[in-house]
């Protein structure tokens, strides 16, 4: 089974060709490490919510945009190995100060549990984090498995769905404060890749004319009020050459 490490940043807008430089920079050591691919969103339409939204789970200041932003590996084990070896490889320390801040930055391990399509050329993202109680895992895992075919009718190249593995309390934020998670719930977090922006903004109305998307409110296993989603520009999509992965 795969592993994916999640974050969430806030970016100063300003600084957005020196971040994608910074994490395009860093790939072929991560790679190096065994990471599978790294992407890099950058918010493009993150709208506002009533109860929680990506700008509050990351403090978004006036000046800065939010990143929805993952990186894929094998498995756990190497997850963990990979970690160990940048926290004592120098060339980590050379790279210099982060253009953004790290205090605010959210992140986590997850293990996946859906990952269907074929993969390709990504132009578009649509992510998602939400609270799911733990009791409700496998029926959760049911709803995503039953409507990842129905974005891929529709356009999308590949839908991926994640729950929480290593999900730690932050100082400042982090995935539970995001998302006004309860004790008794876990983090989903997932994203839905698309070529092309327009081909997502085509494909949404009939997403929401699909009868196999319509769910009765009392039958659905989360909150939706507490879920927190947007879409976003990949400014990074790195991946090993190596890898066996959907979209290479």
């Amino acid at each position: 089974m795969s592993y994916v490490e999640g974050f969430l940043v806030a970016v100063p807008a300003a600084n957005k060709e020196l971040y994608r430089k910074h994490a395009q920079g860093a790939w072929p050591m991560f790679g190096e490490f065994g990471m599978n691919r790294l992407v890099e969103g950058w918010g493009d339409d993150v709208p506002d919510g009533k109860v929680t939204d990506f700008k509050r789970a990351v403090d978004l200041k006036a000046d800065e945009v939010a990143l929805f932003s993952w990186c894929e590996y094998p498995s756990k084990e190497i997850r963990d190995a990979a970690g160990q070896k940048m926290r004592s490889d120098p060339r980590m320390h050379e790279m210099g100060q982060m253009p953004f801040d790290g205090m605010r930055m959210v992140y986590g391990g997850f293990s996946v549990f859906v990952d269907e399509g074929p993969g390709g050329k990504m132009g578009h993202i649509d992510g998602y984090v939400l609270a799911v109680p733990k009791a409700n895992e496998e029926a959760y895992r049911e709803m995503a498995a039953k409507a990842a075919p129905v974005f891929l009718d529709h356009g999308a190249t590949r839908v991926v769905e994640c729950w929480e593995d290593d999900v730690a309390d932050g100082k400042v934020t982090d995935f539970r404060r995001a998302v006004k998670a309860t004790k008794d719930e876990a983090i989903v977090f997932s994203w839905v890749e698309w070529p092309s922006k327009e081909a997502r903004e085509a494909a949404w109305p009939k997403l929401m004319e699909d009868q196999r998307m319509k769910y009765d409110p009392a039958t659905v296993p989360f909150d939706g009020q507490r879920m927190i989603y947007g879409t976003f520009s990949p400014i990074v999509d790195e991946a090993s050459k190596s890898a066996n992965r959907k979209t290479a």
